[in-house]
């Protein structure tokens, strides 16, 4: 499953970077006929690797450990395949082109997203339909094919709600007829409280809707039920419901925990593992669920994703900029071509693809990696004893054909699982030391997200990364029209707010060439030559010389207030307040600025 949620939100960023500008003509042999004979040879792949891999099985000669790895690597190889695919029919069969044609769907993004993420599915389906005879000679599953196909869809599809949820908010604050809070939704700021809050507070009461989803019923009564049920009971646990868990028919080993409040926690076991495992097994798995719950792994999670969007909000501007830079890009999205400037968000979004990967492969996976310990050594604490998380662990790896020696990017391997556990029967104090591991992991995290959410969202990193771009984009201007006074002037702003003082000096310098009654230039030099951080570059005589010649243009309060900062770093006190007392008389704006530059000045007079 988490393997799928990956999946899920790369197809979700790859559909939303598509352009959706009118497609071309001829909808059979640019959209359907491409679409169709791309699926036939994933489906004609699909049946060939899978038929070799089950008939490596009937041979025999292998171990069910070695079969399985390999069938989860063949299912991950086929996912990343599917996903090419489906990138291949948005960006280059104009699939959201087409879809944007139907009556209401260029308004809700919600309805193009959903046919858009069926393409996927149905992709994936594919997939299923060809690996269920393996899966149920690896696994030793007797389930129906259909039976496989929509528990994969149930199990998978309670993914997407909150994205759907969300994305439907959004579609409907957009029509909202009040600007305000369009405007505060279309900021990076209000998108990042609105998503935060609003993804909260959604998974908070979620489960409740995916139980049902997955058809669960409370577990009936019955011996083993009603000692679980007096276990957790026992320990004080808070929770809605301990609940049967239909998927695959019930016939997988495993057990789950939904909800980060207890009204809406459940509990849910499959009815395999309840058959399988003894009372007290059974125990040490519900003590391991508790232990999620207990360390809040399940809200940490939801941290996480927050973390991401974070940093993927400022990552996608920041790649936008740069893209800009590079010479040849800005030609694919000058283009009218729709698929052309599909080209474009599709190269612009490889940073937030491989940062995704990195993120939740390595960052989460290891916190995930982690919290399993912490779970497994909570279950062992509360049973007294490792011996029945161990037996469990052992017990599930047997019995549904896993290898105890292979990890994965959010397990340890069950081997590791068990020798950890071990270690914490001979060393009393290791879950503590395990715990504060995790906190001091946790807290570094926070720390460098936070960075990284400042230095991309509000920090030198996208300020100069802006600045990079305005800066690339006049010069490109100023190539085609190196008299233009106004580009000069836009590019001497941009280099000043970016510290840049020497730069900014000769670009008003160039403009004052051209163009010698310009006031703002004539004014801003001047300011730069009062107030330089390099002493190098002040000039105080040439700066009211300056100031003057622009107050006599225009005499505003701005201006004037350059010529009083002029003559007050030039030693003319008196004509630095006189000046400034002029430009408080005729100011309705910053009227608190201009008194505190009255005061300094008349501080300045006064001391010695």
């Amino acid at each position: 499953m988490f393997n799928n949620i990956i999946y899920f939100i790369v197809v979700l960023l790859i559909y939303n970077v598509s352009f959706p500008d009118s497609p071309p003509e001829g909808f059979l042999s640019a959209g359907l006929g491409p679409l169709v004979l791309s699926w036939i040879v994933f489906a004609f792949y699909c049946a060939r690797v899978y038929g070799r891999l089950f008939q490596r099985i009937r041979e025999g000669g292998e171990s069910e450990g070695i079969l399985a790895e390999h069938y989860q690597r063949l299912n991950v190889r086929l996912s990343v395949l599917a996903i090419f695919l489906f990138t291949l029919a948005v960006h280059f069969f104009n699939l959201k082109q087409w879809l944007s044609l139907i009556p209401g769907f260029r308004q809700f993004s919600v309805l193009q997203g959903i046919l858009g993420l069926a393409v996927f599915f149905f992709y994936l389906c594919t997939i299923w339909y060809v690996a269920h005879p393996v899966y149920r000679a690896i696994f030793r599953v007797d389930i129906s094919r259909r039976s496989f196909i929509l528990s994969q869809l149930r199990f998978n599809l309670p993914i997407l709600f909150p994205w759907l949820i969300l994305s439907f908010s959004y579609d409907l604050l957009a029509l909202s007829p009040w600007p305000s809070l369009n405007a505060v939704m279309n900021s990076v700021y209000g998108q990042m409280v609105f998503f935060a809050v609003f993804i909260i507070l959604l998974m908070a009461v979620l489960p409740k809707f995916i139980q049902s989803w997955w058809g669960c019923r409370p577990l009936p009564s019955s011996e083993k039920a009603d000692l679980l049920r007096s276990f957790l009971a026992q320990n004080g646990f808070r929770y809605r419901g301990l609940l049967t868990w239909p998927i695959f028919e019930g016939r997988m080993l495993t057990a789950g925990i939904m909800g980060i409040v207890p009204r809406y926690r459940y509990i849910l076991v499959t009815d395999s593992l309840l058959k399988t495992l003894s009372a007290d097994e059974l125990k040490a798995v519900l003590a391991h669920e508790m232990g999620h719950a207990r360390y809040r792994h399940l809200f940490l999670y939801i941290l996480f994703f927050i973390g991401f969007m974070v940093l993927s909000f400022g990552l996608a501007d920041i790649s936008i900029y740069l893209a800009f830079l590079w010479p040849g890009l800005m030609d694919l999205i000058a283009s009218d071509e729709a698929r052309s400037q599909s080209m474009f968000y599709l190269l612009i979004s490889l940073p937030m693809l491989i940062s995704l990967l990195v993120y939740f492969r390595f960052v989460m996976g290891f916190f995930m990696r982690h919290f399993e310990r912490q779970a497994d050594l909570y279950s062992a604490a509360v049973m007294g004893t490792p011996i029945f998380t161990i037996r469990s662990l052992e017990t599930i790896a047997f019995l549904s054909g896993k290898s105890r020696d292979i990890p994965s990017w959010h397990h340890f391997s069950i081997k590791e699982r068990v020798a950890y556990l071990m270690r914490a029967y001979q060393e009393p104090d290791l879950m503590r030391r395990h715990d504060r591991f995790v906190r001091i992991s946790f807290l570094i995290y926070l720390v460098c997200m936070a960075g990284l959410g400042y230095l991309f969202n509000l920090g030198p990193i996208k300020q100069y990364t802006t600045y990079g771009v305005a800066e690339q984009a006049i010069r490109q201007q100023l190539a085609k029209e190196p008299q233009n006074v106004d580009l000069y002037l836009t590019l001497a702003m941009v280099y000043q707010q970016m510290g840049k003082e020497r730069e900014t000096l000769q670009i008003y310098e160039q403009i004052i060439a051209l163009d010698p009654y310009r006031a703002v230039a004539l004014n801003n030099l001047a300011w730069l030559l009062a107030t330089a951080s390099e002493p190098d570059l002040r000039d105080p005589e040439r700066a009211v010389d300056l100031a003057r010649r622009a107050v006599t243009l225009e005499r505003s309060p701005g201006f004037l207030d350059t010529l009083a900062e002029a003559y007050f770093v030039d030693g003319r006190v008196e004509d630095a307040i006189r000046t400034i007392k002029e430009a408080l008389a005729t100011a309705k704006e910053n009227r608190a600025y201009y008194k505190k530059q009255l005061q300094r000045f008349q501080e300045g007079m006064d001391s010695p």
